[in-house]
């Protein structure tokens, strides 16, 4: 009977016990002995992903493709590796995302809805990506049929923003440089990328347009950079409806 109260861990003192069948443990003893026997986890099954398992609305006009299995040289490893492509397409331009090989794609043309899915929901990496993917995958259906848009405020003394051209700066032909004036001795000039439309409604609103939300919420990032809001007079550049908690002055 005292085997049944060993421990999995206690292998020495399991030896003693089962050899000496006689010898018995204590009864105050024994509840410790129960409660460190081998713990019993959940047996319930495994969930699928929530957002994954969730079909996306295709809206009229937008085109889903996935290309074949294609080799991708890695820039952090040696290892190349297999991904496929799903290209969309709309109204307001076309995307690319690459996503794992064991990702799917199948589409229902008649309630024109898009569905995701992995070959084994059980695999922990697998699981992950299916639902970043479907995430992307969302953002890019909306991007080529409605857009995404990002609202910039300037809180501060002085603080103006404008967007004009920087010839002999320019990355690309025609691109545009966001001018802003943060309270330094010098402007700065943010060069605006490829597939983004910035816009000055007033000298302290910035508009952000684009098809790429990653694309638009990188610029806003590295311009709030520049004057991220401080808790003590509420200054800055706040993205969206952003709000900070301000703390009291420090009094000596």
């Amino acid at each position: 009977m005292a085997s049944k109260f060993v421990p999995a861990k206690g292998k020495a003192l399991g030896h003693v016990l089962c050899k000496h069948s006689s010898v018995a443990l204590p009864g105050f003893l024994v509840p410790a002995w129960q409660t460190s026997a081998q713990r019993h986890f959940s047996t319930t099954t495994t969930r699928r992903s929530k957002l994954g398992r969730t079909p996306i609305s295709v809206p009229p006009g937008v085109e889903l493709s996935m290309s074949d299995l294609k080799t991708h040289k890695a820039a952090t490893s040696y290892k190349p590796t297999v991904k496929k492509t799903i290209t969309v397409k709309g109204p307001l331009g076309s995307l690319e995302l690459d996503v794992p090989a064991f990702v799917a794609l199948q589409q229902d043309l008649d309630n024109k809805t898009a569905l995701l899915s992995v070959e084994d929901a059980n695999i922990k990496h697998q699981k992950e990506m299916w639902g970043t993917s479907w995430s992307y995958l969302s953002n890019y259906v909306m991007g080529v049929s409605e857009g995404h848009t990002a609202i910039l405020r300037l809180v501060g003394v002085g603080y103006r923003a404008s967007v004009e051209r920087r010839g002999a700066k320019e990355q690309y032909p025609g691109q545009k440089f966001l001018c802003l004036k943060l309270g330094f001795t010098h402007p700065v000039e943010e060069g605006i990328p490829q597939g983004v439309t910035v816009t000055t409604p007033s000298p302290t609103r910035i508009l952000l347009e684009g098809t790429d939300r990653e694309v638009i919420m990188s610029f806003a990032g590295r311009v709030r950079k520049w004057r991220p809001p401080e808790p003590y007079k509420g200054k800055g550049v706040f993205i969206n409806d952003q709000t900070i908690k301000l703390k009291q002055k420090k009094i000596k």
